[in-house]
């Protein structure tokens, strides 16, 4: 690898065209308080500001169209209103020298009909319903029977991502995400026990990875590689996924990914908030077969991030839940201090209460 070695977390990051000023990224955390219409609100412009010292901010899950909705209040990017809304977000991150990329959501079959517009039921690559649970009207609620994905449909979804990345870029962001991990729609079509197609889009891994990878070209195209990474969960079992051969098919998708000259693969190690050694699996193989970079997620304490940066094995370490209740985990972990506490019952929905008021390290000291 044509890594530099012995690395230090806090050390600035040239990540495509526009340097980081830490190693350390806030991943994606949906958190149910979108205003009526999904649009970020004014509470989501003060919580991202308050977390722009991070490295880089992967916003929350935004959905690309109404279809694509699974939970309550979450933010879109399908509307003039949501791309303002965003567009007063990533003002506030840029005002503090900060830097923000979108993720694009597509949940598939993760969804209920009371979300999806005209009450009708979500989509999937196959008619499967996924033993899982989705967050409506303050509960969590069994997800709906969906029905498989037309063939002549998935040109639509493709020009979905498309649409929503050149409106991301509309709002200001650094660059997008695409989400193709745990258990949502693109990653629904890579595993073999949710994709049970018989057409081009299903069967072999090259046809599994068809969309993922077809919807992905779309937003290269649309706004270039060097704006542009992915998501991936390679043996998580979230939202009832999984595959036979997990390896062979991640070491397929990330060879193209890497033809295409994305900027970044964010990759969960292990189970999604969960362990680490969840299943065997082999990231390194995945590194060496990407040349751009490589973000690592789940379970990193600073011990584990400091090595997997200065090794070589990661370019940039993400945190989930420590940035929820630590909105300057960044100063927290440099100056290797105390951190708050996370309350749980505020994690989804709600107010400021627990997303906004969670006290700096300065405050703290007051």
């Amino acid at each position: 690898m044509s890594k530099k070695s012995n690395i230090n977390l806090f050390e600035p990051y040239q990540f495509g065209k526009i340097t980081l000023r830490n190693r350390i990224v806030m991943a994606p955390l949906t958190r149910n308080r979108a205003s009526a219409g999904n649009i970020p609100s004014a509470l989501a412009v003060e919580y991202y500001a308050q977390r722009a010292s991070a490295g880089l901010i992967i916003s929350e899950a935004t959905q690309i169209s109404p279809e694509g909705q699974g939970y309550e209040a979450t933010p879109g990017i399908h509307s003039p209103e949501q791309i303002a809304g965003w567009k007063k977000v990533t003002d506030a991150v840029h005002a503090r020298g900060g830097r923000i990329v979108l993720q694009l959501w597509h949940v598939g079959r993760v969804s209920h009909v009371r979300l999806q517009p005209n009450g009708q039921p979500p989509v999937a690559p196959s008619a499967i319903r996924a033993k899982t649970k989705t967050y409506i009207g303050g509960e969590f609620l069994e997800v709906s029977e969906p029905r498989a994905l037309a063939r002549e449909e998935l040109p639509g979804i493709v020009a979905s991502y498309r649409q929503a990345a050149r409106n991301a870029v509309e709002a200001g962001v650094d660059g997008v995400e695409v989400h193709g991990a745990n258990g949502y729609l693109l990653d629904q079509f890579l595993r073999d026990s949710s994709n049970k197609r018989t057409d081009d889009y299903g069967g072999s891994i090259e046809n599994r990875a068809r969309l993922l990878l077809e919807a992905t070209r779309a937003v290269v195209e649309e706004i270039g590689a060097e704006r542009t990474g992915i998501r991936i969960s390679p043996v998580t079992p979230a939202n009832d996924v999984s595959d036979s051969d997990p390896q062979a098919l991640f070491n397929y998708v990330v060879e193209k990914l890497n033809d295409i000259g994305l900027l970044f693969i964010h990759v969960i190690e292990g189970a999604t908030g969960g362990a680490r050694d969840f299943l065997p699996f082999d990231y390194a193989a995945l590194r060496q077969r990407f040349s751009g970079t490589y973000i690592a997620n789940n379970g990193y304490t600073l011990e584990l991030a400091q090595d997997a940066v200065a090794s070589g094995r990661a370019d940039l370490i993400a945190f989930g839940k420590l940035f929820i209740a630590n909105p300057d985990l960044v100063e927290r972990l440099r100056a290797n201090a105390g951190l708050n506490e996370p309350d749980k019952v505020t994690f989804y929905g709600g107010t400021e209460k627990g997303y906004t008021d969670y006290p700096a390290l300065q405050a703290a000291a007051e």
